[in-house]
């Protein structure tokens, strides 16, 4: 599968994962090559055939989502594109899945190996509740809960304006953390993942993994910030048989 990525959690045998980059596909540049996202100007047929071809390989029946960077999380329905930033399921071989091109995707699941849930984390679903949310359609207790951080933009390329940090800060004062002041002023460069944990620690959740990445950096996954017109890369978390 090309360099695509099997998250390192210790999540259930039972529960499967992966990470898509930009290898595999068959989009043509600036989408080149494995693009999922079917609303960022590429082919139809080439994202069509994107999709079939991660199929083919997992195995699994992805639930695309219509994202809109909000917190309303669904029950993932694999042939229904709902308007939702995260999805869970109890149903094997269904595939929870969060496209992202800088956002942070968090995989969720139990420690049983029952259930399992995918979100998709801009700023302002994570600063919204979009986690919270998560957690809470799964209706599990905080120490049954494994949580793996997926590939986002890194630490040393995320500036933000004040008002973003303002609007963690007013929720949980250790995120003031996570913020160092930029060269620009008025200007914050932000971690994303330290955000993510502060906000699962407030929950009781403590068994967080992943969180070192950086989709900016790195040429292997697709980033907004680094080309405006990019793809979409996965990350698919789904019950074995």
């Amino acid at each position: 599968m090309h360099d695509w990525l099997t998250p390192q959690w210790p999540a259930p045998a039972r529960v499967k994962a992966c990470v898509t980059t930009r290898s595999g596909g068959v989009s043509v540049v600036p989408f080149d090559s494995c693009n999922l996202g079917d609303h960022v100007g590429d082919e139809p047929q080439s994202v069509l055939k994107n999709r079939q071809r991660l199929v083919s390989l997992l195995g699994c029946k992805p639930a695309w989502l219509r994202q809109v960077h909000g917190i309303d999380v669904v029950e993932a329905q694999p042939g229904q594109v709902l308007e939702a930033d995260a999805s869970w399921t109890v149903k094997p071989g269904v595939a929870c899945t969060a496209m992202t091109a800088d956002c942070l995707p968090v995989l969720f699941c139990d420690r049983a190996g029952t259930r399992v849930a995918a979100a998709h984390a801009g700023w302002r679903g994570l600063a919204g509740g979009v986690l919270e949310a998560t957690l809470e359609s799964l209706a599990l207790p905080a120490d049954q809960v494994l949580v793996w951080l997926g590939p986002a933009i890194g630490v040393q390329a995320f500036e933000v304006g004040a008002e973003v940090r303002e609007a963690f800060v007013a929720q949980h004062a250790q995120a003031a953390e996570a913020f160092k002041p930029s060269q620009n002023p008025g200007k914050f460069i932000a971690d994303i993942y330290q955000l993510a944990r502060v906000r699962l620690a407030a929950r009781g959740i403590d068994a967080v993994y992943g969180g070192d990445f950086c989709t900016f950096s790195d040429p292997r996954f697709y980033s907004y910030r680094r080309s405006a017109q990019t793809g979409r890369f996965a990350s698919l978390i789904w019950l074995g048989s």
